[in-house]
């Protein structure tokens, strides 16, 4: 592999950090957040039963008959040159095999400069990704228990490299309708590469996630507690910005305590006025605001707010994510009832 494919795969690692721990597997852009309502609420939520087709891209428990007919459109103005977006459809098949979804995931990289090993440029290339899902869900019988699960083909071109893979999603979500509250866990990007870039196979961005919602009582406010990347206790690292020099030179790394890698997973959001034509949210992301903020400096990172619009059958949706005092990201997202 050359020095410039070498130089993207790096660029890739940093840049999708926010998505999968480091830079060790391959498709790491299927943890991206795939929707605007997604990103509002801290950028992980696998409790939504509701309209919205989107939410099993990432949960396919979360298929039901409310999404039938429903198509979801979302765009990402991500960091850099970086653009990806995703579209998820429903549809109802009938009564015996309930709903069927279908959705896509794409990210493209932009164009980068080619150099040789020795420096000297040669031509441009871009890279890009895109992963197709199938989707169903079953209530378990006489229960309140719903599982389902994805199938996914995912297709990546790094410059003249290209690869293959499968994944499958599994999810499983109780939902309690006279409490209004949902409960799921989900296990994403259970797969392999069936080709690799260059003849070095690498895993797929696993990911163990759980997480309970709840609208109030009498309050129009629907809040959610995600716990990401379960599969990994020990998530957070040492700052070395965060060093303390004595006196005498020697050096105190960050402490990081039981407590810093329990929060660091943890992601919190709320969504107001969540069944009716307009409505707020915001959240909050644990990781990456410790991971992202600046000592000494309020840079909010963390933080993301959105809204969504209703209007007769078409419903827009906006966030916008802040990821530190330099970056941040905007994303856009159309849902339409086409019954």
């Amino acid at each position: 592999m050359n020095q410039k494919v070498i130089f993207l795969l790096v660029f890739l690692s940093s840049l999708l950090a926010n998505a999968q721990i480091g830079g060790r597997y391959a498709y790491q852009f299927l943890n991206l957040t795939t929707s605007p309502r997604m990103a509002a609420l801290g950028g992980k939520v696998i409790t939504n039963y509701d309209y919205d087709p989107t939410q099993a891209l990432t949960n396919p428990a979360s298929i039901n008959p409310a999404m039938d007919n429903q198509l979801s459109v979302n765009y990402i103005n991500y960091i850099g040159d970086v653009n990806y977006g995703s579209a998820a459809y429903a549809y109802s098949w009938d009564r015996r095999t309930q709903v069927i979804h279908a959705g896509v995931t794409y990210v493209n990289y932009g164009s980068f400069d080619g150099y040789d090993e020795q420096g000297n440029p040669t031509n441009s290339f871009s890279g890009g990704e895109v992963a197709l899902s199938i989707g169903h869900a079953r209530n378990v019988a006489f229960t309140n228990f719903h599982v389902g699960g994805n199938l996914k083909f995912i297709s990546s071109t790094l410059e003249q490299y290209s690869s293959f893979g499968i994944a499958l999603d599994i999810g499983a979500m109780y939902v309690y309708e006279a409490w209004d509250l949902n409960i799921s866990v989900v296990g994403r990007n259970i797969g392999t590469q069936i080709t690799a870039f260059n003849e070095v196979y690498e895993p797929l961005p696993f990911e163990l996630i759980a997480g309970v919602s709840q609208t109030l009582m009498n309050v129009p406010i629907r809040w959610h507690l995600t716990l990401e990347n379960l599969q990994n206790w020990n998530i957070a690292f040492e700052n070395p910005n965060r060093e303390e020099i004595d006196l005498e030179g020697q050096v105190t790394k960050e402490n990081i305590t039981f407590f810093d890698e329990a929060f660091r997973h943890v992601i919190l959001g709320i969504e107001l006025f969540p069944n009716k034509g307009f409505n707020v949210r915001l959240g909050y992301n644990v990781r990456r605001a410790q991971e992202l903020k600046i000592l000494e400096k309020r840079a909010f990172a963390g933080l993301s707010a959105g809204f969504s619009v209703k209007f007769n059958k078409l419903r827009l949706s906006y966030t916008f994510a802040k990821y530190s005092s330099a970056a941040a990201s905007s994303y856009f997202g159309l849902n339409i009832n086409l019954q």
